[in-house]
């Protein structure tokens, strides 16, 4: 008897072996195609930020070995007025700029999605800016603002209006970037006039059997059903504001002309550091003046900084998609 109830068990173990080998092979199998793609994160990805991280607690000026400093670096950060100013800067350009973008964009897609012709070639001319080279935009920007000279400023001259200074005034700086910025937001006008064009048109027919108007439509039908989309813009543009720095050294070069041949600036921030955002004197500091720690030390508060942001803002999405598909009792 109890022979055959180990030949039972044995017949039993044998399936069970064989579906557990299959298994390994196919998580070997699957393992193996992904492995370039683990590999090449870990190399690019994963060793810079830990490298980043352990450098910012040291004195490193590339030449000399580091020197483990402790916290010293984070500490003179916070009382660093530059750093401030750039802060400052920065936040400036998440706020307006994502608000600015978005709106733009959307404001854009919903008149496209309305035309009855041409829309083709509106499309593209509208998103043609964005495959400008972010130099090239901001020299063209540079140049049609530029003061007594571009074009910008004889236009608003023949109606008797003093045009700013723009790029050279620490006043409209910023928002001059911040044109750049809107000019070459055609990526994401694109994406936000797909989601326009996907919504089921069954839903505005029955909002217009019921009475709604154009505006009624577009607010209880259009806004709610892109709001995903519009989410990914506002993470995408706040992303962009926090990493914003070609346009700004640029603008700031150009406008300075302390630019030598090869094309770098001896002037960053100008005028009077308005355009010194977050990743120039990132830049600054570990290029120019060698503090290599110190700029880990700003790299990684910029790493979580950009990362809480896009969490906690997913975070929402993911909430609100939830509520609106599950009702208030879900």
């Amino acid at each position: 008897m109890t022979a055959t109830l180990e030949r039972v068990d044995a017949a039993r173990a044998a399936p069970a072996k064989g579906r557990s080998r299959s298994r390994a092979r196919h998580r070997l199998t699957v393992l193996a195609f992904l492995s370039p793609a683990i590999l090449g994160f870990a190399l690019f990805f994963g060793y810079p930020l830990v490298a980043t991280v352990v450098f910012s607690f040291t004195k490193y000026d590339l030449i000399n070995p580091p020197e483990w400093i402790g916290l010293e670096n984070y500490s003179y950060m916070f009382g660093d007025k530059l750093f401030r100013t750039a802060v400052y800067n920065t936040l400036w350009f998440v706020v307006v700029l994502t608000f600015a973008r978005v709106l733009f964009a959307l404001g854009v897609a919903s008149v496209i999605a309305r035309l009855k012709s041409g829309v083709g070639l509106v499309r593209t001319l509208c998103y043609l800016p964005s495959l400008a080279p972010p130099v090239a935009a901001t020299l063209v920007f540079f140049l049609v603002m530029r003061p007594n000279e571009g074009p910008l400023d004889t236009f608003l001259g023949w109606f008797g209006v003093d045009s700013p200074l723009w790029f050279a005034d620490p006043a409209w700086s910023k928002a001059g970037i911040a044109a750049v910025m809107l000019w070459v937001s055609g990526d994401l006008m694109i994406i936000i006039l797909a989601a326009i064009l996907d919504v089921p048109q069954e839903q505005y027919e029955a909002a217009e059997l019921d009475g709604a108007g154009v505006v009624s439509r577009w607010w209880h039908i259009t806004l709610p059903s892109i709001s995903p989309v519009l989410m990914f813009g506002v993470v995408n543009s706040i992303i962009l504001a926090l990493q914003l720095f070609t346009q700004a050294v640029v603008a700031g070069s150009a406008a300075s002309g302390a630019a030598d041949i090869t094309g770098a600036t001896k002037n960053l921030g100008f005028p009077e550091n308005s355009t010194l955002t977050f990743p120039v004197w990132l830049y600054t500091q570990g290029f120019r003046y060698f503090d290599m720690g110190y700029a880990a030390a700003m790299a990684t508060v910029l790493f979580v900084i950009s990362f809480a942001a896009t969490a906690l803002l997913v975070q929402r999405m993911r909430k609100a998609s939830h509520h609106e598909e599950g009702g208030p009792g879900a």
